[in-house]
């Protein structure tokens, strides 16, 4: 049996003279969608598999498809003749566009056999000798095919060879994404064997001369060059060799350790950068170590893909000097070069040093990539990569990233071992605060926020937007957003109860805790629903730290903006915006908020009141017009139907009925009037926070609802005459007296004057079982919800109306809009380009802008 191993991802070219048996075999070996076949490609072009005048329109299909297959990291099998240079050229060419490996399989079959199965076959119209040339072609070919570019070539010579032919998968050398940490990444040693000792040690591994034991389950993974410029470079490599043989630790190539491979080997290098005193410290280890570390560096991976996801794509990847999306798992020359060196113009700066390409500010790719080579002065966050080379050996910092924790940890080098030829500085362009993200993220793309698109989120999988809601979501923030540094979360829209059977009632808290019941959950939380406008607060400790976190460099250490993004603040409000967010910063400093989220930045979700202060318009030439306009015309109608009946007109009925309308439209006045009062100065404003949604390194949607509002309780504690507290009960859905009582509450707070409540699972987030369930219902009051459907809402011909609505829609756009939410919440924190995070809250507001009745 002839054994065949072949890369999981490569270009297989099967090579053989017609009649050879190559489709029979591709059918039996690969999967059907793997082979490409120019006959299949024929049949597709022109309607006949041996039409040869459609060769030409065959393979440039045939390679269309190749590319499309390739692009997307599949395993590729062209099945034709290729007996010919040209044809292979070709095929090698399209392995190298798309750095994977060309492998050759050939099948060089007897000529006898050949001719004997072309005698036998009667949909082939050429003559034998074609198959003559042909083997011909292929016996010339045979010894030039690895110098041709194939780097894996299998002969077959007969029949039974190609019935004997097993073929194995394996996995290139760069695919490690069975490997899911966690990770510590460690950035460019170069020799500084104490500061390395010092981080391990810090990052919890446990070191005994030269035997390292890491923290349960992590391994080191080391961003090469390990050697050069420092003090111990044979130090070094005695630890690090050590833990990748004890299979405690990964370990790249860097540019560095690579020439000195090549010196340990003989191979002509200049010796320059430091490679003079590595080789001098190793001149006094012996020929046998040198020999260690020359095999070490030699069998090193240029970079590697780790942590696999369900979909079977790796999360991170690392290399020495990064590795862009296109190249990342695949395998070529100038894969190994850009993970060694990245790109550079050609042009060497005044430092006489290359200039590179700065790739990662082009980043698109969904994986992290943690790289170093060239030195920063603190780790540096850009498009979901990120450089961990602080220049230790420089006087800087030896760094580490936890991984998944995405934490950096760093320890300063104990001296400056070598002067670098170019100062670690920030470029003078950027601000001193302000990061390469930052920098990067002041210019949005408009491809990144346009056009129909598929939204992966952790809570709900991939929701769809599509371009309509897209272009709406665009027209709105595009002329009235706030900063979009400050834009990194839109709340979701919220459904309403099922509507209640219970009589002169459209919702009641009975419907809402079925719905949890039926869903599996037995604890739910019920809190005040206050009569406000929806904001979400944005608070800084400072100015700096805006500047820090967020980018915002205007002195300005906070913003508030409303559910569709827009200033909270008109224009000439600077005075009321100003006066919030000091009050909530003074109130925060003195709860010890900063303290208890280990952040000086927070994201709250909130209500601000009085409701009219947002709402001021709409009530004014909506619900006062309304209001008003009856107050003085139907008391004029009583008083003249008043005056009929009592001359004995028949008007007895049409006088109740106008009677009730007045009556039901003072109602309708007292609902909204308690919501109105004017606002002068921030003393008018009350801001009811219910959500800590995020702070630095966490989103608290795993928090129970009782950890938030026992949280901002403090803030209400500390300024009291800014900030309120929500009033909440919790509910044991199994237990009637429980709920009996929060629906009494219910009713005593909708009777006061309060618009409702809102009932949540007692958890953040909450699974029942079918699934994510509702963040949160609505129950709104019977005299609060006569403003929403009108003074006369309340009659039964009306609510008998009304309880026909259908909720599915709502329900639905709720969940996705939710799932939406947290997952911007969740890129932020994480680091994430702010174009990554604004996808998501674009989506939400695309979402929002489907055609639903706003009442509900």
């Amino acid at each position: 049996m002839t054994s065949i191993s072949l890369p999981e991802l490569c270009l297989v070219a099967l090579i053989g003279a017609s009649g050879s048996g190559k489709t029979t075999f591709a059918r039996e070996q690969f999967a059907p969608g793997e082979v490409l076949s120019s006959d299949a490609f024929r049949m597709l072009v022109s309607g006949d598999e041996n039409a040869q005048d459609a060769t030409h329109d065959a393979f440039e299909a045939l390679y269309f498809v190749a590319r499309q297959r390739l692009r997307r990291g599949l395993l590729t099998v062209i099945d034709a003749t290729s007996v010919q240079a040209d044809a292979r050229r070709h095929i090698v060419a399209l392995a190298r566009e798309f750095d994977v490996l060309p492998v050759a399989v050939v099948l060089d079959l007897p000529e006898d056999v050949l001719m004997a199965r072309y005698r036998a076959r009667t949909d082939r119209h050429f003559g034998p000798q074609v198959i003559s040339g042909q083997v011909g072609q292929l016996r010339k070919s045979l010894g030039k095919l690895q110098a041709e570019g194939f780097r894996h070539v299998t002969v077959l010579r007969s029949a039974e060879d190609v019935r004997a032919v097993s073929i194995t998968r394996t996995r290139l050398y760069s695919d490690l994404r069975h490997e899911h940490g966690p990770f510590d990444f460690i950035g460019d040693v170069h020799g500084c064997l104490t500061e390395l000792r010092e981080l391990l040690e810090q990052l919890g591994y446990t070191l005994d001369g030269l035997e390292v034991t890491p923290p349960a389950g992590r391994k080191a993974v080391f961003l090469g060059d390990l050697v050069d410029r420092g003090p111990d470079t044979p130090g070094v490599l005695r630890l690090v060799m050590g833990m990748v043989a004890a299979g405690t630790a990964l370990c790249v190539p860097g540019n560095h350790d690579e020439k000195l491979g090549r010196a340990l080997r003989g191979e002509k290098v200049t010796v320059a950068h430091g490679l003079d005193r590595s080789l001098a410290q190793l001149e006094g280890e012996g020929p046998e170590f040198r020999q260690q570390v020359a095999d070490f560096i030699r069998g090193l991976v240029s970079h590697y893909v780790l942590d696999g996801d369900e979909h079977n794509r790796g999360r991170v990847v690392v290399a020495h000097a990064g590795m862009k999306e296109a190249f990342q798992g695949r395998a070529s020359g100038r894969v190994r070069a850009f993970a060694l060196y990245g790109e550079t113009t050609g042009e060497t700066d005044e430092f006489g040093l290359p200039v590179r390409l700065d790739w990662a500010a082009g980043y698109r790719g969904e994986a992290l990539v943690v790289y170093g080579h060239t030195p920063v002065p603190q780790a540096e966050w850009l498009n979901r990569t990120i450089d961990i080379d602080t220049g230790c050996v420089f006087g800087g910092a030896l760094t580490a990233l936890r991984y998944p924790e995405l934490e950096v940890l760093s320890v300063p080098a104990r001296e400056v071992y070598s002067e670098p030829v170019r100062p670690l500085v920030r470029p003078l362009v950027r601000p001193v605060n302000v990061s390469a993200q930052q920098q990067h993220d002041t210019l949005l793309d408009l491809a990144d926020v346009t056009g129909a698109r598929l939204i992966e989120t952790r809570l709900r999988g991939r929701i769809a937007v599509r371009e309509a809601e897209a272009a709406a979501a665009l027209e709105v923030l595009g002329r009235y957003s706030t900063d979009p540094r400050w834009l990194v979360y839109l709340p979701p829209t919220m459904s309403p109860c099922e509507t209640s059977g219970r009589d002169g009632f459209l919702e009641y808290p009975t419907e809402a805790f079925e719905h949890y019941r039926r869903a599996g959950l037995t604890h739910v939380i019920c809190e005040e629903k206050h009569m406000g406008s929806r904001a979400v607060i944005v608070l800084t400790r400072s100015a700096d730290v805006a500047a820090q976190r967020f980018g915002v460099q205007d002195g300005h250490a906070g913003a508030v903006y409303t559910r569709t993004g827009r200033p909270f603040f008109e224009e000439g409000d600077h005075a009321l915006a100003s006066g919030v967010l000091d009050g909530l910063r003074g109130a925060a400093q003195v709860a010890g908020l900063w303290e208890a989220l280990g952040s000086e930045w927070v994201i709250l979700d909130a209500e601000i009141l009085p409701w009219s202060f947002k709402a001021g318009p709409l009530i004014r030439e909506q619900y006062a017009a309304v209001g008003a306009a009856a107050q003085a015309a139907l008391p004029a109608e009583v008083a003249v139907l008043e005056a009929g009946v009592d001359r004995g007109l028949p008007l007895a009925d049409l006088l109740a009925r106008t009677r009730q309308r007045l009556a039901l439209t003072r109602a309708y006045s007292d609902a909204y009037r308690p919501y109105v009062r004017p606002v002068k100065s921030p003393g008018d404003l009350r801001v009811a926070p219910f959500h800590v949604l995020a702070s630095e390194g966490a989103v608290h949607t795993e928090r129970e609802h009782a950890w938030h509002l026992e949280l901002l309780a403090s803030l209400a504690r500390a300024a009291p005459g800014l900030v309120t507290g929500t009033a909440h009960r919790h509910v044991e859905l199994g237990n009637p007296g429980s709920v009996a009582e929060a629906e009494a509450w219910w009713i005593a707070l909708t009777a006061a004057g309060g618009e409702g409540m809102v009932v949540k699972p007692a958890t953040f987030t909450a699974r029942g079982r079918k699934g994510l369930v509702q963040p949160g219902i609505k129950v709104r009051g019977r005299e609060y919800l006569r403003i929403i459907y009108g003074p006369e809402y309340t009659l039964p011909e009306h609510l008998d109306r009304l309880r026909a609505r259908n909720l599915n829609a709502k329900r639905t756009l709720a969940l996705r809009e939710f799932a939406l939410g947290v997952e911007g919440l969740e890129r932020f924190v994480r680091h994430e380009p702010l174009r990554r995070t604004h996808e998501c809250v674009f989506g939400v507001l695309a979402l929002d802008s489907e055609p639903l009745d706003p009442r509900l």
